[in-house]
């Protein structure tokens, strides 16, 4: 039986009906959550995805600006728009677009961002919110993960967990929401002995590597939840027929375009697992949205409001 196809764009515009709703009311009370996005120079991939999120800020009423300093800004002076950005009221959430050039410190900005408006959820503070499961500020993908896992209707209690990859930005949180989440976990990286042995183990299985279609059918239990982050350009013909060999929509966009999208999972898995988050149109939609429900959440938990949607 073939796999339940987790919907990410369908619950992201639930996620965005519900944070437009939020906005509404806290602009009906005087506030208006406010978003600063900044992107260093001409990166195209960084272009698209910045304009994705401003226009997604427009659409559920929230306040956002844009910054766009050259490419030869020094780290100085980066700090110095980070700090002004913090000192202003009316901007509740920060985000550093990365990645910055190799002249710039990244790690010296990202820790400059304050806490309290860091809605990518990458501060050393907020990571140990996470941990300790006080109310703060959590990536976006991780947070959208668990959106689609709750909204899914897929039990996380009691279930066997395993997560291959483990970056800050999504595997060692998501490994933290799923334990938080009563979940057993295991994470798996580079040098995780029998990894397809241990991936079987899983009821839900988070593919997050970075590697196209390396997750195949061996790696899935039957009936597992498999959730892909990946997010692989493929633009070589062989690795194009390892992956959809007779898949003629996609055969139609690799021909016209020279590359395709494939998740970290192999389209295979779909025959076996219960559940599975499609690339694209999975976890990439849930991002944004979670981005502007974070933009809220900073703006309430700085003004100190006690009810939160998604504490």
């Amino acid at each position: 039986m073939a796999a339940i196809i987790l919907d990410g764009n369908k619950i992201a515009g639930e996620i965005r009906a519900e944070v437009a709703s939020e906005v509404k009311a806290m602009m009906d009370a005087g506030i208006r959550p406010g978003l600063a996005v900044v992107l260093v120079g001409h990166n195209p991939a960084s272009e698209v995805y910045v304009r994705g999120k401003v226009k997604s800020s427009a659409e559920v009423g929230l306040y956002s600006e844009q910054h766009t300093p050259a490419e030869t800004i020094s780290t100085e002076e980066l700090l110095a728009l980070i700090a002004d950005l913090n000192r202003r009221d009316e901007i509740d959430g920060i985000l550093v677009q990365l990645p910055l050039p190799a002249h710039v410190d990244a790690k010296r900005v990202l820790l400059a961002v304050d806490p309290a408006k860091d809605v990518d959820g990458f501060h050393p503070m907020n990571v140990g919110f996470l941990s300790t499961q006080r109310p703060g500020l959590v990536p976006c993908t991780p947070a959208g993960i668990m959106e689609i896992l709750k909204r899914s209707k897929i039990s996380i209690a009691g279930k066997e967990a395993v997560v291959v990859g483990r970056s800050d930005i999504v595997g060692k949180p998501t490994a933290m929401l799923l334990l938080n989440g009563n979940a057993t976990v295991t994470v798996c990286h580079s040098k995780t002995r029998d990894l397809p042995d241990v991936c079987r183990r899983a009821d839900i299985l988070v593919a997050a590597i970075g590697r196209a279609g390396m997750i195949t059918r061996e790696f899935v239990k039957p009936g597992a939840t498999v959730i892909d982050v990946g997010m692989n350009q493929v633009t070589d013909r062989a690795e194009f027929e390892r992956l959809f060999a007779g898949n003629i929509k996609r055969e139609e966009t690799f021909r016209a375009k020279g590359s395709t999208l494939a998740g970290d999972v192999h389209p295979q898995v779909g025959e076996i697992a219960g559940a599975l988050t499609p690339v694209p149109g999975g976890v990439g939609p849930l991002t944004i949205a979670m981005l502007m429900a974070n933009t809220v959440r900073a703006a309430k938990l700085r003004r100190g409001v006690a009810e939160l949607s998604r504490a």
